[in-house]
């Protein structure tokens, strides 16, 4: 398998964000280039050094950072990407994307790519999961045209067992390389 594309991935505050390294290493592995954009919340749970690691590339948090140099970042990650993922992706970011807020940088970007390939990663717990306002979200954010892989059912972090984990990194690799193949497919055709 080789992805040869520009992934741009997304980590929420979940707790399968420890997860997100793995699916990092994994893209790279396959010939992706990765940049990771990490929220807050991502950034209390995993390093922004683990991804600088095994992806070689840079790690981006703050919506404001490139303003001193008059680079208005988010549409430059934007468009330099040729896909988008996010894992985990949270009920919050679910419900700013359904809602059109733009409050960091990965809400932000993600509003600004709407048009690219978008692969959500759901992780929560179940109880939030069925939340109704959670499942509006998700059709919502669907409708729109954003893709989802999971989530899964199995043990949570809780110490439940539900529906709610992350799916496996290797999944959602394979999961890009279809949407991959997708595109391919309808440029071939034109």
């Amino acid at each position: 398998m080789a992805l040869n594309q520009n992934i741009l991935l997304g980590v929420t505050g979940g707790v399968a964000a420890y997860k997100a390294v793995d699916l990092a290493s994994k893209l790279t592995s396959a010939g992706a280039t990765v940049k990771t954009i990490m929220t807050a919340s991502a950034g209390q749970l995993v390093a922004p050094r683990s991804f600088e690691a095994v992806t070689g590339g840079p790690v981006y948090s703050d919506l404001w950072a490139g303003a001193q140099d008059h680079d208005i970042e988010h549409v430059r990650l934007a468009a330099w990407a040729d896909l988008v993922v996010v894992a985990p992706a949270t009920a919050n970011i679910l419900g700013k994307i359904a809602a059109g807020i733009c409050d960091d940088l990965l809400s932000t970007v993600l509003c600004v790519c709407w048009e690219k390939p978008v692969l959500l990663a759901p992780a929560m717990n179940s109880r939030m999961w069925a939340n109704p306002i959670v499942q509006r979200n998700v059709q919502t954010v669907t409708g729109l045209g954003f893709r989802m892989i999971g989530p899964e059912t199995g043990r949570l972090a809780c110490g439940d067992t539900g529906i709610g984990r992350m799916a496996e990194p290797s999944q959602i690799v394979e999961a890009i390389q279809q949407i991959k193949d997708q595109r391919s497919k309808i440029k071939t055709e034109e």
